[in-house]
C-alpha cells in the first residue's frame, strides 16, 4: 500500500505519546518543548543512508533501530539524557510495509530509552534517515572530548571491533544482514552490527569521573585521535589489552580480530579518559552495569596517537566521507 505524505506522517504521529515536556508535538510548522531547569541542551544529528551506513537489504525494523542508536550514542558520549528527537525520511516509495517495521524497530529503542519523536520532514528520494536527536545535560556537566589530562587511565566500554567483524563477513558474503545466521558467533556480530546498544546509563554515570569522552563510530584509534587533537595530548594505546570477544577471534584469529577492535567504526561504545584514582569507582560501575570497562592505555605528553604491540604500526585510519 503506497502512503501520501500527510498519512505517512500521522502513522509516525500515533506511534508518540504525550509527555508534560513536550508543549506541542507533530502537526505544528515546528515542535514546543519546556528543557528543565538548570540543564544544557545537548544537540546531535545524524544521516544514515542506504549501501554506505547500512547494507541497502537491511530489515526495515534494524534500519529504525541503528538510525536512532547512532544519535543516542553521541549524546551518551556526552553524558546527557536523552529528551526528544526529529525524524526527516527520504523514500523511494511510501509503502506501508517498509515503514510500519522501520517505526517498530525506532520506537522500540525509543520507547526503551526515554526520547520522544517531535517532529520532522518526508521527501520522495533515495532512500535516507536522518534525526536530529536533544537531551539534557545539568549545567558544567557534560561529557566532552577535550577534557583528557596527562596521567589519565584509557578506557572502552564492550568489546570494540564486533560490528565491523560483522561488515567484514558482509562484505566476503559470509553473512547475510537480513536474517538470523546458524553460527552463533556470526549471529552475535550480525546483532551487533544492526542493532547497536547506545551506552546511555554508562554515559550518565561518568559524570563527574570521566575527564573525556567520545563514542566510536569511526574506529576506537581514530576517536580517540579527536579526544587527542580536542585536549592537546597524546594517546598511548597498548594492544595487547585490547578486550577482543569470543566472537570476533573465532570469526577471524587473532589478527584480524585485533584490527576489527583498533580500526573498525560503527561499535557505539564508549571511549573515554579518568585519573587513575577512579580504577575502583569504575570497577564497581561495571560490575554494577554487567558491561566491561578495559583499561587500553594512557595519555602522555605530546600529541597524536600511538599504538604499542600492533602489526598495523599503530595507523588510526578509521572511516572518513568523502576520502579517496
Amino acid at each position: 500500500m503506497s502512503l501520501d505524505e500527510f498519512v505517512l506522517i500521522e502513522r509516525i504521529a500515533r506511534r508518540t505519546h504525550a509527555r508534560d515536556d513536550i508543549a506541542l508535538g507533530i502537526g505544528d510548522d515546528a515542535a514546543l518543548l519546556r528543557p528543565a531547569a538548570d540543564q544544557q541542551l545537548a544537540v546531535t544529528a545524524d544521516t544514515l543512508n542506504a549501501g554506505v551506513h547500512f547494507p541497502a537489504e537491511s530489515a526495515p525494523a534494524d534500519i529504525g533501530w541503528k538510525a536512532l542508536a547512532v544519535n543516542l550514542s553521541d549524546l551518551a558520549a556526552m553524558g546527557a539524557a536523552p529528551a526528544w528527537c526529529t525524524l526527516s525520511l527520504s523514500l523511494p516509495q511510501a509503502e506501508a510495509a517498509w515503514l510500519d517495521p522501520f517505526a517498530d524497530g525506532l520506537f522500540a529503542l525509543a520507547d526503551a530509552s526515554g526520547i520522544a519523536v517531535v517532529g520532522g520532514d518526508t521527501t520522495r528520494g533515495p532512500l535516507s534517515i536522518s534525526i536530529t536527536a536533544m537531551g539534557q545535560v545539568p549545567a558544567g556537566q557534560a561529557l566532552r572530548r577535550d577534557g583528557a589530562r596527562v596521567g589519565d587511565d584509557i578506557w572502552i566500554s564492550g568489546h570494540p571491533g564486533e560490528a565491523a567483524g560483522a561488515l567484514r563477513l558482509w562484505q566476503q558474503g559470509r553473512l547475510d544482514v537480513r536474517h538470523a545466521a546458524a553460527d552463533a558467533a556470526h549471529e552475535h556480530l550480525r546483532q551487533r552490527l544492526q542493532r547497536p546498544a547506545p551506552r546511555l546509563e554508562l554515559g550518565l554515570a561518568l559524570r563527574g569521573l570521566a575527564h573525556a569522552a567520545a563514542d566510536v563510530s569511526d574506529g576506537l584509534l581514530a576517536d580517540l585521535g579527536h579526544i587527542a587533537a580536542r585536549s592537546g595530548v597524546a594517546v598511548v594505546v597498548q594492544a595487547d589489552t585490547m578486550p577482543l570477544s569470543p566472537a570476533l577471534r573465532a570469526a577471524f584469529g587473532f589478527d584480524a580480530a585485533l584490527d576489527c577492535a583498533l580500526r573498525g567504526g560503527d561499535d557505539y561504545e564508549l571511549c573515554f579518559t579518568a585519573a587513575p584514582e577512579r580504577r575502583e569507582a569504575l570497577g564497581a560501575l561495571s560490575s554494577s552495569l554487567a558491561l566491561p570497562l578495559t583499561r587500553v592505555g594512557v595519555i602522555a605528553e605530546g600529541r597524536g596517537v600511538r599504538c604499542e604491540g600492533d602489526a598495523g604500526d599503530g595507523r588510526a585510519s578509521g572511516y572518513r566521507h568523502f576520502a579517496e
